[in-house]
């Protein structure tokens, strides 16, 4: 009898064994489920409708965008005849330029942001000075160092060329018959006076027909948005629990740069939702430029757009009051804005170098470089505090960085001039 009880001791250890090497041998996900819910939070799944933008009537107008895109796409609209805003927001280049600072009719104090995704962001440029696309999209065109342009230049060109467009979408443009050729709100002192000596009623009609310009190219923008990368897909699988794929969908270096973006390195602190950007502003201590002028961000930013001549609440805006809640509510302006700038989207990061608003950095070992060390900030509080990195783990954030490209989720016949 003890023999048999044995035996049967010894058939149960067996199975058991057998059971728990079978149990091991099948894969289970390595993600909590504290982890999966940020990684949902950053999966492009997740991605709201697109925002409406009350400050534009004509955002969501295909014939717009149209037009928008023409505008977008024409060197004409430069002093030059060489500058357009595809100069600098190079389709073929992530709608970016690649160069530490832009280059127009003259060369900028900042580098370009991509504006793929912007319809999603309150504020607009580096230190937010723009509260809506169309608003951004009229500032280069008056810059004496990007487009070079003016308001009355600019109506003069589409009433000989653009008329039926124009007006099909926005009514009877204003009257340019007797305006000067060259005038506007402009540091060039000639097109100033020219522009301070017409009538007010002109210069209002020109105003409005100049924000309508702006208002048509934000309506393409809006049409440029990202697509899924390898990343995406990855939480796809994870979502589903597909344990198999996630085996093979990345390398365990780009899978240990995911554990250690959204926890030891704190990215995702700054740079989280689907657009890997909370368009927030903050001062991470990024050298200052020593040829370039003082630049203090946020802090001279927000000052600009409460007073935008184009801003939400502005008399050109199309939205109510009650509607222009991001600007009525923004941070009270104080030190702590001091050197603060928009956190950028990292979706397509690795192909987007040089990086931070004046092209400090050259790679992106160099930014995880200086968040590694946290100096500190040339002027302001820098929010950073080390991060303690090894070597191999900086590589391996900068694997993971590197599964965030994708293709644009966006018809190939907007990101070209069109015919």
């Amino acid at each position: 009898m003890k023999s048999r009880f044995m035996l049967i001791g010894f058939a149960l250890l067996v199975l058991s064994m057998i059971g728990s090497i079978a149990f091991s041998a099948w894969p289970r996900s390595p993600w909590t489920q504290a982890d999966v819910a940020v990684l949902r939070g950053l999966w492009i799944g997740s991605m709201p409708p697109l925002p409406p933008d009350p400050s534009n009537r004509y955002a969501d107008n295909a014939q717009a965008a149209a037009f928008g895109q023409r505008l977008f796409f024409d060197t004409r609209l430069s002093a030059n005849g060489t500058i357009a805003c595809a100069t600098c927001h190079a389709p073929q280049q992530g709608f970016q330029d690649g160069k530490p600072l832009s280059q127009g009719i003259g060369t900028t104090n900042r580098r370009a942001m991509t504006i793929v995704g912007t319809a999603y962001s309150p504020w607009l440029f580096w230190d937010g000075r723009k509260d809506s696309q169309w608003a951004q999209a009229l500032g280069p065109l008056e810059s004496a160092v990007e487009h070079g342009g003016n308001r009355t230049r600019y109506a003069h060109l589409i009433a000989g060329s653009d008329r039926a467009a124009y007006e099909a979408l926005f009514g009877p443009l204003p009257d340019t018959t007797l305006l000067p050729p060259s005038a506007g709100p402009v540091a060039d002192p000639t097109a100033r006076a020219a522009w301070d000596g017409m009538r007010a009623a002109d210069r209002d009609a020109i105003t409005r027909f100049y924000a309508n310009m702006g208002k048509a190219i934000a309506a393409y923008e809006r049409t440029i948005m990202p697509g899924p990368s390898r990343f995406d897909t990855y939480v796809q699988a994870v979502l589903n629990n597909d344990t198999v794929a996630m085996q093979t969908l990345l390398t365990p270096d780009e899978v240990m740069g995911m554990r250690l973006f959204i926890g030891k390195a704190h990215c995702v602190n700054c740079h989280n939702g689907p657009l890997f950007t909370n368009n927030d502003f903050h001062n991470t201590g990024v050298p200052s430029v020593p040829r370039l002028p003082e630049d203090t961000g946020r802090a001279h930013g927000a000052p600009q757009v409460r007073g935008d001549e184009f801003n939400c609440l502005s008399r050109y805006s199309d939205a109510q009051p009650a509607q222009c809640g991001e600007l009525q509510f923004m941070k009270p302006e104080g030190e702590q804005l001091i050197r603060a700038f928009k956190t950028p989207s990292l979706r397509n990061v690795a192909e987007r170098g040089p990086f931070m608003h004046a092209g400090q950095f050259t790679t992106l070992n160099d930014v995880l470089a200086h968040y590694n060390r946290a100096p500190a900030a040339p002027a302001g509080a820098s929010e950073l505090k080390p991060l303690n990195l090894s070597k191999t783990e900086i590589a391996q954030v900068i694997a993971f960085l590197k599964t965030l490209s994708g293709p644009l989720a966006t018809a190939p016949t907007w990101l070209t001039p069109p015919k």
